[in-house]
């Protein structure tokens, strides 16, 4: 089948970039404007549904399971698609965004799995949007390489030794100012994963893999319908299979946790798994128990571990679902970056990856992400000690598991509170972070830390939660109350440092004004802002 004759095209709006015509080709502007046209209403009615749910958890502070998919639920005979090969073994996926560098580095790491993130751990500049899908097809033709600035040369390994691409795109609620269809922008969701299908598909297919799919800060079974309907007109539209594209759904959002069965069955057909996903799932307790006083008020985020009982309900419910429904269950983000200076910090870091990676492989999660290559190694022996020669555990089904609704929301189970410390990193990272988004960089390493959009989103988050719950702490001797005079302070103190710590000359070429201004604008406003990287994106160049 042939694709159908282009309809007028999305319109760019942007100085053009080297090679952008290998990209942005009118066949596949054509193409976008297809999806922005069948999908995006559908998009719009979506994110007011979100609206609605909110205030429904503003009134109630409770969450359940829905009783109109019970039936789904119920329902013992269906499963997901079978895994692709290229997807049959996960024990080990990296996650970075697409530039060159990372590009290489990230297909030449020894993960079975590179997440090619177009979504928090970049920041959506037009270069980086664009030259991202440039790389990606470069690195497919093999013609991508990369010299650093000490000289050094990197070139990618042999094919088979090249990690499996599964692209995040976007998620439903940021646009793309810089394409427009009949004078609306389209969602960035629709962009990234429409360059990247209509130049790669067929492709991926030559190459013995396929067109794959991490979707992003998903909120309900409706929204992942969505994203199927979108797979299944795509392929029709370039005449691939169907069945072919494969997503993995990142539960990252509190509502999600509630439907992971329900989305699984919606996207069956190109279902390849479930993720768990830490900081953006904090981060969505934080948005939508806001108000629902002091029994939903995170402690700091380094004291919420995986093991605390609401969050080891809400992953042990994620592996018995997926193994339920012959879905991988992916775990969460090794984070850590390794210190070329500091072997002791190394030797800690890495004796607390292993924990973890221990933890997951023996709860049946089938593999686990990372952040840097130097982890691959160290995740990989703690899944091939549980795996051995098996591709994954689904064998596994977990029917010792029964997670109630109230455990997923039971934050209050955890024994810790906020500290001063904790607020003083909130700020600390969020400056840091948001200074670096806005200069092009959506992933940053802070404190030996690769760091995210979602880790920006939990630390203004929790500010404003700590603030409006009138959370007090010890610090120096004395009760103080998280105020925002205090978070003032706390900032200015943090931009002084800053400034002494870099340099007067590099502090000045900086955007550090504007991230202080920013992340008070987001952590002290009356008005909680649904995402910070919507004001974000209005000052990103």
């Amino acid at each position: 089948m042939s694709a159908p004759a282009p309809s007028p095209s999305a319109a760019v709006r942007a100085e053009p970039l080297p090679r952008q015509e290998e990209v942005l080709t009118d066949a596949a502007l054509a193409f976008l404007a297809e999806l922005h046209r069948r999908f995006s209403p559908r998009r719009a009615e979506l994110l007011a549904r979100r609206a609605a749910r909110r205030a429904e958890i503003a009134r109630t502070s409770a969450l359940d399971f829905l009783p109109e998919t019970a039936h789904i639920r119920a329902d013992d005979s269906w499963r997901v698609a079978p895994a692709p090969a290229a997807l049959e073994d996960r024990r080990v996926e990296i996650t970075g965004p697409t530039d060159r560098k990372m590009t290489v580095n990230a297909l030449n790491s020894g993960a079975r799995v590179w997440l090619a993130d177009f979504e928090d751990a970049t920041a959506p500049t037009w270069e980086n949007v664009v030259l991202g899908q440039l790389n990606l097809i470069d690195a497919y033709e093999r013609r991508i390489d990369f010299t650093g600035p000490q000289g050094k040369s990197y070139a990618l390994r042999p094919a088979e030794e090249l990690a499996t691409v599964v692209v995040r795109p976007r998620g439903w609620h940021l646009t793309e100012r810089h394409l427009t269809v009949d004078g609306e922008p389209v969602p960035g969701a629709l962009v990234d994963f429409g360059l990247y299908f209509f130049r790669n598909a067929q492709r991926l297919i030559d190459l013995g893999k396929g067109p794959y799919f991490y979707l992003p800060k998903t909120e309900s079974h409706l929204e992942a319908r969505l994203w199927n309907d979108v797979f299944v007109f795509a392929q029709d539209f370039l005449g691939i299979p169907q069945g072919t594209v494969r997503a993995t759904v990142l539960i990252e959002t509190i509502t999600a946790a509630y439907e992971m069965e329900e989305i699984l069955y919606e996207l069956r057909d190109h279902a390849s798994g479930l993720n768990a996903g830490r900081w953006d799932y904090l981060f969505s307790i934080v948005k939508n128990f806001r108000d629902g006083g002091a029994k939903f008020v995170l402690p700091d985020r380094n004291a919420v571990t995986m093991t605390a009982p609401f969050m080891r309900a809400y992953t042990e419910l994620l592996v018995r679902t997926c193994h339920k429904r012959g879905a991988h269950a992916i775990g969460g983000m090794a984070a850590f970056i390794p210190s070329r200076r500091d072997e002791e910090v190394n030797r800690v870091a890495f004796e607390k990856v292993r924990a973890d990676k221990d933890r997951e492989a023996r709860d049946g999660f089938d593999g686990s992400w990372v952040a840097h290559p130097d982890l691959v190694p160290v995740a990989r022996a703690c899944f091939d000690a549980v795996l051995g020669d098996a591709p994954h555990q689904k064998r596994r089904l977990r029917e010792d598991v029964h997670v109630t609704a109230a455990e997923l929301i039971a934050v209050d189970s955890l024994n810790a509170a906020p500290t001063f410390e904790g607020l003083r990193n909130a700020v600390q990272v969020g400056i840091r972070y948001i200074e670096a988004w806005l200069r092009g960089h959506g992933a940053v390493t802070i404190f030996n830390l690769m760091e995210d959009a979602a880790t920006a989103e939990i630390s203004r988050s929790q500010i404003w939660q700590w603030i409006n719950a009138g959370v007090e702490f010890d610090h120096d001797g004395r009760t103080v109350r998280a105020t925002a005079e205090l978070t003032r302070e706390v900032a200015a103190a943090e931009l002084t440092a800053i400034r002494t710590e870099i340099g007067p000359e590099v502090f000045a070429a900086g955007r550090w004004q504007q991230a202080h201004d920013l992340l008070l604008t987001v952590a002290l406003d009356e008005e909680y802002a649904e995402f910070l990287t919507l004001p974000a994106y209005e000052l990103l160049s």
